[in-house]
C-alpha cells in the first residue's frame, strides 16, 4: 500500500517525547504500520488506539499487543494498545474522545498520498483533540507551517493554522525508513486551538471563502473574488475597509486581515455566486 516504515529508533523516541506527558491520556496513532512508534507509545501513554487500514498489519499488531500471538511465535505482550482495522478518514474521533472522557492526543507517520485529507479530518475534529505530532513529506510541512508572504503560504497553511498553531520539529532523510522514500520527511507539532471565535468568523463560511480567494494561483485576491461572482466595486471597497492593498494576493495576507475582509463582505451582504474552489493538496 505504499507504506514507508520508520526504522530510526532515535526518531521514534523524539516523536513520542514531543507529545509531552501522556501517561494518563489516550493517544490515537494513525498508521502504526509495523509498530515502531506504537511500542514506544505503549510504554508512555495511558492508552493507545492504533488505527491501521492494512488488514495484515493490523492482525500482526493485534497479535503482538493482545498476547494472542504467542502460539504463532510472535513476541506478544498484553498491553494498553487497542488496534482497530479502520481508515482514519472514517474514524469517529468525537466518539473516541467521549469514551476516553478527555480530548485525544494524536501521533502518526501519515501516508503521503492522503496527507491533506487526514489533516482536514483532524481539523474538523479539533474540538475532540488536544495536540498532535505528525510526520509528513517535508514539502507538506513547509506549506502547513508557512507564514504570509512566503512561497509556501496558501490554502493548506490557513486551513490548518485556523485550527491551532503548528511548529516544525525535525526532518528525517529517506534512510530513516524502509523502504526509503524519494523525499525527506518532517515532523511537526500541532496544538488544537481553533481561532474562529477569536476572529469572529463562521467556520464553514470562512473556509468556503478561503477556497474562493486561493482558487487561482498567481491571481490577485480581488481577481479571485470577482471570479467567484462578486461585484468589482464591492470588492475594491471591501479591500480598502479591511486595510488590504488592492493588488494584494491572498498568499501575502495574514489570517487576521482575511478575517477582517470576510466580515466586511458579510456586512455588505456580498455573496459569491460561482464555485471556483481548488482541492487542498
Amino acid at each position: 500500500m505504499g507504506q514507508n516504515f520508520l526504522r530510526d529508533e532515535q526518531a521514534v523516541r523524539r516523536i513520542v517525547a514531543a507529545l509531552g506527558e501522556c501517561s494518563d491520556r489516550t493517544v490515537v496513532e494513525i498508521g502504526p504500520g509495523m509498530g515502531a512508534i506504537t511500542r514506544e507509545l505503549a510504554a508512555k501513554a495511558g492508552k493507545v488506539l492504533a488505527l491501521e487500514v492494512d488488514r495484515e498489519l493490523a492482525l500482526q499488531l493485534s497479535a503482538e499487543f493482545s498476547g494472542a500471538g504467542a502460539e504463532q511465535g510472535i513476541n506478544a505482550v498484553r498491553s494498553n494498545v487497542e488496534v482497530e482495522t479502520v481508515d482514519v478518514l472514517s474514524f469517529d474521533f468525537a466518539a473516541a474522545s467521549e469514551a476516553a472522557g478527555q480530548r485525544l492526543i494524536v501521533a502518526g507517520n501519515l501516508p503521503y498520498y492522503i496527507t491533506s485529507p487526514i489533516l482536514l479530518k483532524l481539523a474538523e475534529n479539533a474540538a475532540a483533540l488536544d495536540r498532535a505530532v505528525l510526520m509528513v513529506q517535508r514539502e507538506v510541512a513547509d506549506r502547513v507551517a508557512a507564514e504570509p508572504g512566503s512561497r509556501d503560504y496558501g490554502l493548506l497553511s490557513v486551513a490548518v493554522q485556523m485550527h491551532g498553531p503548528v511548529e516544525r520539529l525535525f526532518t528525517l532523510p529517506p534512510s530513516a525508513f524502509s523502504p526509503p522514500p524519494e523525499v525527506h520527511s518532517t515532523v511537526f507539532r500541532w496544538r488544537f486551538a481553533p481561532r474562529f471565535q477569536e476572529l469572529d468568523v463562521d467556520r464553514e463560511m470562512f473556509l468556503k471563502f478561503l477556497r474562493q480567494i486561493f482558487a487561482l494561483k498567481r491571481k490577485t485576491l480581488a481577481n479571485n473574488l470577482r471570479a467567484a461572482g462578486l461585484d468589482a466595486a464591492v470588492v475594491v471597497d471591501a479591500l480598502c475597509k479591511a486595510g488590504i492593498e488592492a493588488k494584494a494576493r491572498a498568499e501575502s495576507v495574514s489570517v487576521e486581515s482575511l478575517a477582517a475582509l470576510w466580515k466586511v463582505l458579510k456586512m455588505a451582504g456580498a455573496t459569491a455566486t460561482n464555485e471556483v474552489a481548488p482541492a487542498i493538496d
